[in-house]
């Protein structure tokens, strides 16, 4: 258990692209390579900082927004468009970022629970997820099997049910405002790390820290006895709070 400010954190709930898995840049380019099916350009940032935003309504108004107007049947083409592409020419180039196999024994070897909470569809989770991390995890939750995806709460509510235990219990790590939206609409404490975005963008997260190395430093600082991490320095870098 980890104590954070007032609250007893029994389960740690990552988000999966750009968090558990180096994949943002792949399904980017894919997302990229499927709206030219619909005539349709954005800028890459656009993509990264709506990741995981992809209920059909929400998508839409972000695209209109941005000039590239679309209709939810153009958007569920595209959408579909998207995961055949990144199954067929990216899956088999994704891996998880160096430091997650350590930072997950770690948290197991402190009795936390972790699970996964996605907006990618099973399929893709099935076909990127590794067994060194899905080993570790109790609970999988993708977007596929869900009412309503990020930024709603009901991905995040869903994984803790899963897991039986209070929202309170639970703290999330993210690297995007959708996720972020949806772990505080969920009533979780969530943190964020810059993997993909600036901090600036992830500023409504309780704590934004600069990627996994301090993640596992935040959360061990908070328990004890430390178990040491693989790196030349034990310190880290709160970017907000």
């Amino acid at each position: 258990m980890v104590t954070i400010g007032n609250r007893q954190i029994k389960a740690v709930l990552f988000d999966m692209d750009g968090v558990i898995l180096n994949s943002m840049p792949y399904h980017v380019q894919a997302w990229k390579e499927a709206l030219q099916g619909v005539e349709c350009e954005v800028c890459e940032e656009l993509l990264y900082l709506y990741e995981g935003a992809i209920e059909p309504a929400t998508a839409v108004r972000i695209f209109c927004e941005h000039g590239c107007h679309i209709t939810e049947k153009d958007f569920e083409l595209v959408f579909q468009a998207q995961k055949r592409i990144f199954h067929a020419k990216y899956r088999h180039q994704i891996t998880p970022y160096p430091e997650v196999p350590h930072l997950l024994q770690a948290l197991h070897d402190l009795g936390l629970t972790m699970a996964v909470v996605t907006s990618s569809h099973l399929e893709i989770v099935m076909s990127t997820l590794p067994l060194e991390v899905s080993t570790y995890l109790s609970h999988i939750v993708t977007g596929d099997r869900i009412s309503r995806r990020k930024p709603h709460p009901d991905p995040y509510l869903a994984a803790a049910s899963a897991l039986r235990l209070k929202n309170t219990e639970c703290l999330v790590v993210e690297n995007a405002p959708a996720g972020i939206q949806a772990a505080k609409a969920a009533g979780m404490e969530c943190v964020a790390i810059t993997t993909t975005l600036e901090a600036h963008h992830l500023k409504d997260a309780d704590h934004t820290l600069e990627g996994h190395q301090a993640l596992q430093e935040y959360l061990l600082c908070r328990v004890g006895p430390a178990i040491p991490f693989q790196s030349a320095s034990s310190s880290f870098k709160v970017l907000h709070d």
